[in-house]
């Protein structure tokens, strides 16, 4: 166990040294401690074992890799796994080519709490001695980003009032609608894009991961699923409001997101969303909302989080929880096959790693994943710069005040790239 004194200094120069590896993975709370955090941060890096998978049977596979090492492991799912779960397609075009699922155990394990590192590798010395002699890195100047949509707003306008004719006939209560902005020929500096993004919009689930030429820069603000114990905890978020500067007219915002109709009837719609999901998982009666209707701020917006909990049946693996849930509520909508049959046919991009999950499985049996939203993308040897966008489609939903929300989600990503608005 080390200590140290400037723990952001220690973060930046252990993810400067974790930069140099080709594999890591950084799973940051940035200082938000709810019941269930376990730790401020986790950096595992370097290979000992792993397994990446872009065929069927990813979670059958998964399972027997998990069997074989019980210990800390890292890593992610995409959404295009819901293929797998159930009789779907992914026909969408995909420019960024992660691999399905893709999962390793660390040679070196970094465990930060308040100002106390804990450090799983044979010579722990030896690490805390090169992070610590890193030096700060100097600001890297990023090219102009060109960033092109898959939709026009006039297109995803018109798109919203198509998908809202379906629920108009019954044919889904409520979806979640994404949209692609990209750019291509983009070269970024990944640690000092990540850096800032985290610092612009620090949030309880932020994710650094780098697998060789593919990074996921990730500063999620929603649990998808935890274990601790013998309990599931996932925390779905539905509803929106965005920050002001003004405290009064923060305030206001804040009261707004707790008692506007549409934003409630998302979350409810949600939360009976995974309750059904964790069912599946559950010992019969043990499911509950814990919190209903939540209202948390970060950053750049206020966020409606309902926290929905079970107990694990003896005979349901970590591995098979989290494929009975997944891909998560939030993400998807109701009825749930519906609205991703539907979502392939009017959103123009495969999802990929957006809308999946990173997080850990730890050896006493816990694990956390995040869902991946509010993310950049990118695949450095295509130079091919991503980021998704979506929300919640219901009956209510004003097309014009949908695209608004989706730029409001986009504010610190766009920042990031030095872009002020998109065309």
């Amino acid at each position: 166990m080390f200590q140290v004194n400037d723990l952001l200094d220690f973060k930046q120069k252990a993810l400067q040294w974790a930069s140099s590896f080709d594999v890591f993975c950084c799973l940051d709370s940035n200082n938000f401690n709810d019941q269930y955090t376990r730790f401020d941060l986790l950096l595992a890096v370097g290979v000992k074992y792993e397994i990446q998978i872009n065929t069927s049977s990813a979670f059958d596979a998964l399972e027997n890799f998990r069997a074989k090492h019980p210990g800390w492991m890292t890593g992610f799912f995409t959404y295009d796994l819901k293929n797998e779960v159930e009789n779907l397609t992914s026909n969408n075009t995909d420019q960024l080519h992660f691999p399905d699922l893709y999962f390793f155990v660390p040679e070196h394990l970094i465990l930060i709490d308040g100002d106390k590192v804990e450090i799983i590798s044979s010579n722990p010395q030896h690490i805390i001695d090169s992070i610590l002699s890193q030096e700060n890195q100097k600001n890297y100047s990023q090219n102009t980003i060109r960033l092109q949509s898959r939709f026009t707003k006039a297109e995803y306008i018109d798109t919203v009032v198509k998908i809202k004719e379906h629920i108009a006939r019954g044919d889904i209560y409520v979806t979640n609608f994404c949209q692609e902005f990209f750019a291509e020929d983009a070269m970024i500096d990944p640690l000092t894009t990540y850096l800032k993004l985290n610092s612009i919009s620090p949030n309880p689930f932020g994710a650094f991961f780098k697998l060789r030429d593919k990074y996921i820069l990730c500063a999620s603000p929603e649990r998808f699923l935890a274990k601790r114990g013998n309990k599931l905890i996932s925390q779905p978020i539905k509803g929106t409001s965005k920050r002001y500067d003004d405290v009064e007219n923060d305030q206001i915002s804040k009261e707004k997101l707790k008692s506007h109709p549409k934003e409630l009837q998302e979350n409810v719609m949600i939360v009976d969303l995974v309750r059904n999901d964790l069912t599946k998982s559950a010992k019969p009666g043990t499911v509950k909302t814990e919190e209903l209707f939540g209202i948390y701020s970060f950053a750049q917006v206020h966020q409606m989080i309902s926290t929905v909990v079970c107990e694990l049946r003896d005979d349901i693996t970590d591995v098979r929880a989290i494929k009975n849930t997944f891909p998560m509520g939030s993400m998807t909508g109701a009825p749930k096959v519906s609205s991703m049959k539907l979502m392939e046919q009017y959103e123009r991009s495969e999802r990929g790693a957006y809308s999946g999950a990173i997080g850990y499985f730890g050896p006493d049996g816990d694990f956390d994943f995040n869902v991946v939203i509010r993310t950049l993308l990118y695949n450095a040897s295509d130079k091919y710069l991503s980021f998704q966008v979506g929300g919640a489609i219901t009956y209510h939903a004003e097309p014009e005040n949908e695209y608004e929300e989706c730029l409001l989600k986009a504010q610190a990503i766009l920042e990031v790239l030095g872009q002020q608005f998109i065309n």
